[in-house]
């Protein structure tokens, strides 16, 4: 038997870089775009919306009496005021639609309790809430863009038919079209933080629709000034500004105004849900 020694062979190990397993805002913003795409709720809400949009204009101008088409007509101002009054009723039932939708967007996950999935996914929390509101809002404004405009083009010839000529390239015109999209994405994200600050359906819902239908009207059986003043502030108030013109703000306070409205639940509904379990 040999005396001499064997050394003990040394393994050589490779480190390889880990890949960088952070979820990002990106990611945050391709899953929520699948939750939000997936329900049938939000497939449902939007086609109502167009659907509403489009018939209520249509209506409006076939139950137009002649002697005002006729009047409009002659004056170019008013035939774009016509067009635009004819392509955005619709608006006023639809930020009824809007606003369950936005209420739904967010309280749903906390009816099925899939909102736990996502903030164990993103732990510091505020991103999900961001990234749901921002794929709300955008989306809310590209299909109110679509109705409107889809209601503008319907309504255009029936109109036109009537003697009332209106121009899509007139600012009177795209100008109020763009701002009734704008102001239901508005409304809606102003919906879907009151959702979010509840996280109930119901009471998120009737909050919702309360603060656009029940609060002005009980404003308006107040007799006095400071009830005049606030009932112009509200957001239902205000942002009708952006498409059917008038009030007493200009577009561009309008928004400011709506953008208030919704600072004034995402902040406390963002504070809410970084200190609240699930």
């Amino acid at each position: 038997m040999s005396a001499a020694t064997t050394a003990p062979a040394t393994a050589r190990v490779t480190l390889q870089p880990v890949p960088d397993a952070r979820l990002r805002f990106t990611g945050i913003l391709r899953s929520e775009w699948i939750k939000l795409t997936t329900l049938r709720s939000t497939v449902w809400a939007y086609a109502i919306l167009i659907a509403l949009q489009i018939g209520m204009g249509a209506l409006l101008v076939l139950t137009q009496p002649q002697e005002l088409t006729a009047a409009a007509g002659a004056d170019p101002a008013a035939a774009a005021q016509a067009a635009v009054q004819v392509s955005t009723l619709g608006i006023l039932f639809n930020q009824l639609v809007i606003s369950v939708l936005g209420v739904l967007v967010i309280t749903g996950e906390y009816g099925t309790g899939q909102i736990r999935s996502s903030l164990t996914a993103v732990p510091t929390r505020l991103p999900v809430l961001w990234a749901k509101a921002l794929l709300f809002g955008v989306t809310s404004f590209v299909v109110g863009l679509v109705s409107v405009l889809a209601s503008y083009a319907v309504t255009w010839p029936m109109l036109q038919a009537k003697g009332v000529e209106s121009d899509l390239a007139d600012v009177e015109v795209w100008g109020h079209l763009v701002g009734a999209a704008g102001y239901l994405a508005l409304i809606g994200l102003v919906a879907f933080f009151i959702g979010a600050l509840l996280r109930h359906t119901a009471g998120g819902i009737a909050a919702a629709v309360g603060l656009l239908l029940v609060v002005p009207s009980v404003i308006s059986f107040i007799a006095a000034d400071w009830a005049s003043v606030l009932a112009d502030w509200l957001p239902g108030s205000a942002g009708q500004t952006l498409f059917f013109g008038g009030g007493v703000f200009e577009p561009w306070q309008s928004v400011l105004v709506m953008l208030g409205w919704i600072a004034l639940f995402a902040v406390p509904a963002a504070i809410l849900m970084r200190r609240r379990d699930a």
